[in-house]
């Protein structure tokens, strides 16, 4: 059940940065505010100039508290699955106090007791998400606040990621003149919010084709048991429509999204569109066909990598098949050649919401949504990681809207400069040893 207040969701991404600003009330999510600005300073899915993102950043908050009337100062952002590790871990405590009932205090002391384990100095701990408790050899507990017990365990997930890019965009966000009201690890937020409960508990994976990367997800047992991240995305294959073509980057981009199709065979070899190509004076004629081999071709060396990580851990026979979203799931056809290429089941998620309805604004709506059902044993945990007092969810902001009004949002995406190769081959190694029990 979504916490009732209102909530900002930023997302950082490589190609735009988003602001969702969203009233929860009666469980219902209403969008009251929408910022999309064009990313400078990220490459590769990581901050490289705090100045220039931190201006993109002020560019979106300036566009969604325009529409919403509201002076935005706190919000969850996210954090990319960039080196992102999961691991499992577990503490265990006597239960304090005379009377033995559970308390506040229990709960984060058994977090802190699950954070006892050596990380390395360039990682630090993102998150601590709590799976169950046990309380004296009872399992399956998922608040053990108010029983009686001698004995507290607790099991869940715990995530870390590099220090730099946690730091980076901390301060990004803290330059930027707001405070981070929560840090959400972006796959997660995603799987959590578009899956139903059927697709997490059974096993699903979702393929987040963004701008500048793409990143796959495996949810299972309702766990996100395993991320990957591929640097290259969207503007990818817009680079390579300007390669070939001889055009420039933002005629590449027109063609992609008023002609793009990724299978082929839906196209048609006859149907012509006049291109401006460098060096010429008049248009060249080019037809749909072949437009789709070039769109074709990236794409499939995108789905190719994702199957490569997927197979060495038999994710591809979970039952939920695959579930596509990102900006750059929405050019037609995108479907049948994933279907095709990982031989599975395959759907485009694309969200429900008004004026909002295109899978670019997927990532944003998830943050929004993931923090507004952050339980108060969550926060706990979190305290214990924070060391903070937390007493209700930080992403929680009450506002004192300036202006009342109705908003409609037209769902465009900008683009900033392509990204370089591929940097994160190596996360399946690191993980594999532990999730390769999971899928058998």
């Amino acid at each position: 059940m979504a916490n009732t207040g209102m909530y900002v969701g930023l997302d950082i991404g490589t190609t735009s940065v988003k602001v969702i600003v969203a009233e929860y009330v009666d469980r219902q999510m209403n969008i009251i505010g929408v910022g999309n600005a064009k990313s400078e300073g990220i490459n590769r899915g990581i901050v490289v100039d705090i100045d220039k993102t931190v201006q993109a950043i002020q560019r979106a908050i300036g566009q969604a508290e325009e529409k919403a009337g509201i002076k935005i100062r706190q919000v969850s952002v996210g954090v990319p699955a960039n080196l992102l590790e999961v691991e499992n871990c577990q503490g265990m405590i006597a239960v304090s106090g005379d009377s033995k009932e559970i308390t506040d205090e229990d709960v984060r002391n058994v977090a802190s007791a699950a954070l006892v384990r050596s990380v390395p100095p360039e990682r630090q701990i993102i998150a601590i998400q709590p799976q169950e408790f046990t309380v004296d050899g009872f399992e399956g507990i998922k608040d053990p606040r108010g029983m009686i017990g001698v004995r507290l365990e607790m099991f869940g997930l715990l995530f870390t990621g590099p220090k730099t890019i946690v730091h980076n965009i901390r301060k990004c966000v803290e330059k930027a003149g707001l405070i981070v009201g929560e840090m959400v690890i972006t796959p997660l937020a995603l799987t959590e919010t578009i899956l139903s409960d059927g697709e997490k508990d059974f096993g699903t994976i979702v393929i987040d084709i963004g701008g500048g990367q793409t990143t796959t997800a495996v949810m299972h047992d309702k766990q996100l048991k395993f991320t990957h991240v591929n640097q290259e995305g969207g503007e990818f294959i817009t680079k390579d429509i300007s390669t070939v073509l001889n055009t420039s980057f933002n005629n590449a981009e027109a063609l992609k999204i008023n002609y793009g199709d990724a299978f082929p065979a839906r196209t048609s070899a006859s149907e012509e569109f006049p291109v401006d190509v460098i060096g010429k004076s008049e248009p060249v004629k080019i037809d749909e066909r072949y437009l789709s081999e070039i769109i074709e071709a990236r794409l499939e060396q995108i789905f190719n990598k994702s199957k490569e990580v997927l197979d060495e851990i038999d994710a591809l026979e979970l039952p939920g098949g695959i579930v596509l979203t990102g900006g750059a799931a929405s050019i037609p056809g995108i479907v049948e050649l994933a279907q095709e290429v990982f031989d599975v089941n395959v759907k485009l998620y694309v969200p429900n919401h008004m004026g909002l309805r295109n899978p670019v604004f997927t990532n944003v709506i998830s943050i929004v949504d993931y923090s507004a059902n952050l339980s108060e044993v969550y926060q706990l945990a979190k305290s214990a990681v924070t060391g903070e007092k937390v007493t209700q969810s930080q992403a929680t902001v009450n506002y004192q809207p300036e202006v009342a009004h109705e908003t409609s949002f037209e769902a465009t995406e900008e683009f900033s400069v392509p990204e370089e190769e591929n940097e994160a081959e190596g996360i399946v190694g690191k993980v594999k040893g532990f999730f390769s029990s999971i899928f058998e």
